[in-house]
């Protein structure tokens, strides 16, 4: 019970060990206790679940749970979606809402998200709340109230999401343009919503690992390479235009172009910022976290438009598009959102953006990414994810902080940044980052440089610097 600990997007933990049936009434209760103290439960809680192993049995559980407490709930009658709960918890002003799901983690992995009543992660404000009824539900247990299957009804969250998300393009231009995509799905709960969106609208849309499957196809479900390549040989194969892929819980997007290059999530949301500012001139700032591409500050000095720079976690994000006029809001992590839709993150929004994008200017998504590289010069990034123990990544983060660390390889340090883990800037290359995961036992080291070449060397180096501590 101790190992319950909140990250960076609610709580995971791996299945049988962390997230057993016990943990995961314990955490329902909190939240039951947090909407029934901090926002008005008649209004009810929606709860939906991905394609993870027991997600369904898992959602219904926690349907019990809050319904005991008298707070209504809505229950997904099948997978979706984590941001058709987001969507649908704003549209029926419910008091919040809850997803069974880890998102892009390993298939051992399963966890709970909790989003607000404005439809997006919950602010660290209301994480907090949450974590303070978790230690007295820790300390008490949960308490044996009678069931009220009265209270928990079903839901269909496609639907409604489907009418809502297809509404944010222009179709007669995607038409026209007469593009051909694959979709990936990757065996998550974004199963077959591009497809549906794009068929309906006359737009050629296949599909592959469209079905359910709670071990992802034996890959992380994260839009990343490597494991994407399946996307990328079904790209090449079938000769079109653009591949988009949604990691596990259909809210962070990856893309592979028609030549089978991989477009990562650095180059997708400067081509969103592209679009949205540059081409579609909508107003508002920009927000990204601290690990993102520094392609994006050129961006927003080229268009005079604010700059937001937060800590890592959509949730900080959110928080800025709830406060201020935000269009746009990006993370490393392929999760992205716009002021046209929600403050939340959405693979499908982001993959119907990109394609309007491509139709806008009649070429592909690696035309585009060299049109932005010949402008603002080569911005190349990597990350490695190091298993280590809490020892070593204290001694990392110590380490790269401090006076002892003042060159790696050719490249002398010029000046840290301390956000969010530890940035260092190299003299004229670029940075690296070392950071610890929120929800895993990991070590993250981000870098970008002027080149892939380049890149590839920063990491190799911070990586054997860290492995010799």
């Amino acid at each position: 019970m101790t190992n319950i600990r909140f990250g960076t997007d609610g709580w995971r933990g791996v299945i049988g060990e962390d997230f057993t049936p016990e943990n995961v009434r314990l955490v329902a209760y909190a939240i039951a206790r947090y909407v029934v103290r901090g926002e008005d439960a008649r209004k009810g809680v929606l709860i939906g679940y991905d394609h993870r192993q027991f997600a369904d049995r898992t959602a219904a559980e926690i349907a019990e749970v809050i319904g005991a407490t008298g707070t209504p709930v809505w229950l997904a009658d099948k997978p979706c979606p984590t941001p058709a709960i987001s969507l649908l918890v704003r549209q029926r002003g419910a008091a919040g809402g809850i997803v069974v799901t880890a998102s892009h983690n390993p298939s051992q992995w399963n966890g709970i998200k909790y989003k607000a009543s404005y439809g997006s992660s919950a602010l660290p404000s209301i994480v907090a709340q949450i974590e303070n009824e978790l230690k007295d539900v820790l300390r008490v247990g949960v308490p044996p109230l009678p069931p009220r299957k009265d209270l928990v009804h079903s839901f269909d969250p496609r639907g409604p999401y489907l009418d809502t998300v297809e509404k944010l393009v222009d179709w007669e231009k995607l038409r026209g343009a007469k593009f051909r995509f694959v979709s990936d799905p990757m065996h998550g709960s974004a199963a077959g919503l591009l497809p549906e969106l794009f068929t309906r609208n006359g737009v050629k849309c296949d599909e592959i690992r469209g079905t359910r499957d709670p071990r992802f196809g034996g890959v992380h479900p994260e839009p990343i390479e490597p494991h994407i390549e399946a996307l990328r040989k079904a790209v090449l194969a079938g000769k079109y235009d653009a591949g988009f892929a949604a990691d596990g819980d259909g809210d962070r997007i990856g893309a592979i172009d028609r030549d089978g290059s991989f477009i990562d999530p650095h180059q997708i949301f400067a081509l969103m910022v592209w679009h949205l500012i540059g081409a579609r001139n909508l107003p508002g700032d920009i927000a990204k976290t601290f690990s993102v591409t520094k392609l994006i500050d050129k961006l927003a000095a080229k268009y005079g438009r604010k700059l937001h720079e937060v800590p890592v976690g959509f949730k900080y994000i959110c928080e800025l598009m709830l406060e201020q006029n935000i269009l746009i809001g990006g993370e490393e992590s392929g999760g992205i959102g716009t002021s046209l839709y929600l403050p939340e993150r959405d693979a499908t929004v982001s993959a119907l953006l990109l394609a309007e994008l491509m139709a806008w200017h009649r070429k592909s998504l690696g035309e585009l990414v060299d049109a932005l590289h010949a402008e603002f010069g080569e911005h190349r990034y990597g990350r490695i994810d190091l298993d280590v123990t809490r020892r070593q990544r204290e001694k990392a983060i110590v380490y790269f902080s401090g006076g002892h660390f003042q060159r790696l390889l050719d490249w002398p340090v010029v000046r840290r940044e301390s956000l969010d883990g530890i940035k260092v800037y190299l003299d004229e290359i670029g940075w690296v980052m070392v950071r610890a995961s929120g929800t895993e036992n990991l070590l993250r080291i981000y870098s970008e440089t002027n080149s892939a070449e380049t890149t590839q060397k920063v990491l190799q180096a911070t990586v054997a610097a860290i492995q010799g501590l």
